[in-house]
């Protein structure tokens, strides 16, 4: 019978348009350290270290392994790495407990994405052959996305407008978020595009952040935790890379995740990593998620998006939701890939 596992720990740096440091390790030193201490964990405790981050943003080979001297270099570690959103490397570890090959886990993510043209830098995602060599944009790509959407009837500019105004005004409360206030959806509608039908508060900014979580097994995370969110379930699916292979208005591969860990009617509060306001829509509709269900309370990555850690910074918020006792049922989202090619969900329960 696999153990149950839970998370008992949660950090995130904030979300800033530059990190004002070149150096990973300056960022999670202190992230480890609070992350741990949320969980009464010591960092000698910790069997497993898993991160997320990437060679190509931060333009050298191998730059994870600067990284793991925030761990110490004593005593030796369990470690792995994917380049990718941290929230895979969270289902990494999430294996690796459920396997019996160790107890607990800090997983971590980390990006500096004003350390170049992140924009450009994501062309890389692309398909090589057609599209990658044309260097299309990020926000270009979700763009096209956003037409069809609208075209098809599936999404409205004033719907999207809608999602910003609200998570800008949830992320007044979020002392992490990198931007926040009261905006008039009129306002917003009547704001000139960047990337028709795009405008500036369609896309989330550019950001430099980092996030951690700690997990455990059974019996560990009820001692070290008085109130885990335990994970009910975790599964994640991929779409075709190329554009013109998928209908860019339909998330199969979050349909098909959402059926692997049947996600509950039921639940209270749903952390959807959407970069851009339309995805927010077709997540929504994904994943069948009804009106009474809080959709990003924390602001969402529309208030702060830092690359290769706002996916496991979902989670990390849902399982917050959990372990405060705000919520008694919530899921966290991750997406990675252009145009929500690829992910994840992982269903949290207040009780395991």
């Amino acid at each position: 019978m696999n153990p149950a596992v839970a998370i008992i720990g949660f950090a995130q740096a904030p979300c800033r348009p530059s990190a004002g440091t070149t150096s990973g390790v300056e960022t999670l030193v202190p992230l480890f350290h609070q992350a741990l201490s949320a969980a009464q964990l010591d960092r000698r405790e910790v069997d497993f270290w898993c991160s997320g981050s990437s060679d190509y943003l931060a333009g050298r080979a191998f730059s994870f392994v600067s990284a793991i001297d925030a761990i110490g270099a004593y005593p030796p570690i369990c470690e792995s790495h994917v380049e990718m959103d941290a929230a895979w490397a969270f289902y990494e570890a999430y294996v690796k407990i459920l396997a019996g090959e160790a107890e607990t886990a800090l997983v971590y993510g980390f990006g500096k994405s004003s350390a170049g043209l992140l924009r450009r830098v994501l062309a890389l995602q692309l398909d090589p052959y057609v599209t990658a060599p044309l260097w299309p944009d990020s926000v270009s790509v979700a763009a096209l996305q956003a037409r069809l959407a609208i075209d098809a009837g599936i999404v409205t500019e004033q719907a999207m407008a809608e999602v910003a105004a609200r998570s800008r005004a949830d992320a007044t409360t979020n002392p992490y978020a990198q931007v926040s206030g009261q905006l008039r959806v009129d306002d917003l509608v009547d704001a000139p595009y960047i990337a028709d039908p795009l405008r500036a508060h369609d896309c989330a900014p550019v950001s430099d952040g980092a996030a951690a979580l700690v997990l455990a097994a059974g019996d560990r995370a009820r001692r070290h935790r008085r109130n885990p969110a335990w994970i009910s379930g975790v599964a994640h699916r991929i779409d075709p890379q190329g554009l013109g292979e998928r209908d860019l208005t339909r998330v199969p591969s979050a349909a098909a995740a959402a059926e692997a860990v049947a996600l509950p009617d039921d639940l209270d509060v749903a952390e959807l990593h959407a970069p851009f306001t339309h995805q927010e829509l077709l997540l929504r509709t994904a994943l069948g998620i009804g009106d009474r269900v809080r959709i990003n309370p924390s602001g969402g990555a529309l208030c702060g998006n830092p690359m290769f850690s706002a996916g496991l910074a979902r989670i990390g918020a849902a399982a917050e939701q959990v372990m405060s006792g705000r919520a008694r049922r919530a899921a966290g989202h991750a997406t990675s890939g252009p145009a929500l090619q690829q992910n994840l969900i992982c269903v949290l329960e207040a009780t395991s």
